[in-house]
């Protein structure tokens, strides 16, 4: 799951958070080994951030070069399958390095040579396995298979220009690894993967019928609206994948197994899983990948950083109702892996990280780090520099309160708290029902030099602060009146898109500037080369019936 698939996200828990309740339970009850005098530590932080995140259960797991040194469950059903999200494009280029290995794939041959029947246009230089991979093919993130047979992608830039995550290009490589190796994806994971490193539990594609596996999970209950951290969650149903860009299902105890191989690097005890030199192509740091942390690039399917002066290869995975992060420190020969059962829009990232560096004082025999600062959901950096009155187009305003490092919106009698949104910066979900389908966007105009924020827009609505300097009358194509409203896909990877006019550009959901081209596409510009892209058609009565989101149709809600 991407930005673009989450912008819409809208899900609390509340009786169901922490559902586990109390102590870690160890599965199988490892003996403490080398690391037992950091697992309090980690206990305590890992039930403080469940409450504070408001998410259901946690599993974890952490490993050494020697093998798993212990697996745990935070209120979640020990054992069950978590589905691991876009890990599973390390999988994959895994299986790929094998194939380099063997002669059979080329990295750097145009793709279409393999696999001719892409519905993508080629660039000046044709597109490669390794650009899919690094996630440098200057492709949106659609269906690789579009409702509309004659439909083409095509690169916005030259391969290699600039990162943009997609997972349409490794479910491409799916369909690549099961050309070249004679036989579906899953075989080609369990033979070349699972059963190596002794996976017996892992189940390479997720069907309906391994749904008694898996843990019971959430997603959110409203999936039309910005996402507070307490907003309401749904039990998920199950779901089916094969797209390999997200389809594996493990336990943390299979994922441990995982680790190790990572930490040595590919090296495992039935044999190498792939050559060292794969190995180091597949973890060379490409290109830049602030996604996944300002110093981060990719690799082939993993994502390559230093922490605290030490080699990480790290990943993340977002599924429906499951949130998941690896992180491995190369160097020091330690690993974790954390996923959460609901997704509500952000990664166990810190539970992985600070496992790393715990595991890695026990084993340097230094002090042990102490936990993460608490992150509460109102806390607003800098708060003062958002308050003030805002004054409305229609004679309606704003009033913006600041009280120490808390927002609100003050209405008549009544305050209603502000909550940080996940992303993007300067966004706020308004924590009352009135204002639940939109964020408030703050901006800084051409204000002057004592107010940093002198615009708020939400949804239509625009409003200036009186350092304000810029124009308060704004106009549109008389065509764009016939793009704004409420579009859904009941696909749960899209959901629900909402297009407002606001001064004097369209907006998706409110908080993602849409720039027009002469094509009658509209690109989306939260990344300043995003090829992610929207479309209008279908006119009935002045209101556009058809909504095209980089090549997956919406219907007017």
């Amino acid at each position: 799951m991407d930005r673009r698939q989450l912008l819409g996200l809208g899900v609390s828990i509340g009786a169901l958070a922490t559902a586990g309740g109390g102590l870690a339970a160890d599965i199988r009850g490892e003996p403490a080994g080398p690391y037992g005098q950091c697992f309090g530590l980690l206990d305590r932080y890992v039930e403080r951030y469940l409450q504070e995140m408001n998410a259901p259960g946690l599993t974890l797991c952490l490993a050494d070069a020697g093998g798993v040194q212990r697996v745990c469950s935070y209120g979640v059903e020990d054992d069950k399958l978590f589905h691991i999200g876009s890990i599973t494009k390390s999988f994959l280029a895994l299986c790929l390095m094998q194939l380099h290995d063997e002669g059979t794939l080329d990295l750097h041959r145009p793709i279409r040579k393999y696999l001719p029947w892409l519905p993508f246009d080629e660039p000046a230089r044709p597109l490669t396995a390794h650009d899919l991979l690094t996630h440098s093919a200057a492709l949106p993130d659609g269906p690789l298979f579009p409702t509309d047979p004659v439909f083409r992608y095509r690169p916005t830039a030259a391969p290699g220009t600039y990162f943009h995550y997609c997972n349409m290009g490794f479910e491409a490589l799916g369909h690549l690894l099961a050309s070249l190796d004679g036989r579906p994806l899953a075989e080609s994971f369990r033979a070349r993967i699972l059963q190596p490193l002794g996976m017996t539990a892992t189940e390479p594609v997720i069907t309906l019928d391994a749904f008694e596996r898996i843990a019971t999970s959430y997603q959110a209950t409203y999936s039309d609206r910005p996402y507070p951290r307490r907003g309401p969650l749904t039990q998920s149903p199950p779901i089916a994948t094969i797209a390999g860009s997200g389809c594996i299902a493990s336990t943390a105890r299979d994922m441990g197994a995982y680790l190790t191989m990572l930490i040595n690097r590919g090296a495992a005890p039935a044999g190498r899983i792939v050559s060292q030199p794969a190995f180091d192509l597949f973890a060379h740091p490409y290109i830049r990948a602030k996604e996944f942390g300002p110093d981060a690039s990719y690799g082939y399917g993993i994502a390559v950083d230093r922490i605290d002066g030490h080699t990480r290869l790290k990943h993340t995975g977002g599924m429906v109702s499951f949130a998941s992060a690896l992180q491995v420190d190369v160097e020091a020969g330690v690993g974790a892996f954390a996923s959460i059962n609901a997704m509500q829009g952000y990664r166990p990232t810190a539970v992985a990280e600070y496992a790393l560096r715990l595991m890695r004082a026990c084993r340097a025999g230094t002090a042990l780090p102490e936990p993460p600062p608490p992150k509460p959901a109102l806390r607003v950096r800098e708060a003062a520099q958002y308050a003030g009155r805002y004054e409305g187009t229609a004679g309606h305003t704003l009033n913006i309160v600041a009280e120490g490092d808390r927002l609100y919106l003050a209405v008549r009698d009544s305050r209603m708290a502000l909550e940080p949104a996940i992303e993007p910066e300067n966004a706020f979900t308004v924590l009352h029902p009135d204002y639940a389908h939109f964020a408030l966007l703050f901006g800084s105009g051409n204000s002057d030099a004592k107010a940093p924020f002198a615009e708020v827009g939400w949804g239509e609505d625009w409003f200036a602060a009186s350092g304000y300097k810029g124009a308060r009358s704004f106009k549109v194509p008389d065509e764009w009146h016939a793009y704004a409203g409420h579009y859904r896909n009941e696909d749960p990877w899209i959901g629900s898109a909402r297009i407002a006019i606001r001064g004097g550009k369209l907006w998706l959901n409110g908080v993602v500037p849409l720039e027009p081209t002469q094509n009658g596409r509209f690109y989306l510009r939260d990344e300043p080369d995003s090829p992610e892209w929207v479309s209008f058609s279908d006119i009935v009565n002045g209101r556009a019936m058809r909504m095209r989101l980089s090549g997956a149709d919406l219907q007017r809600a």
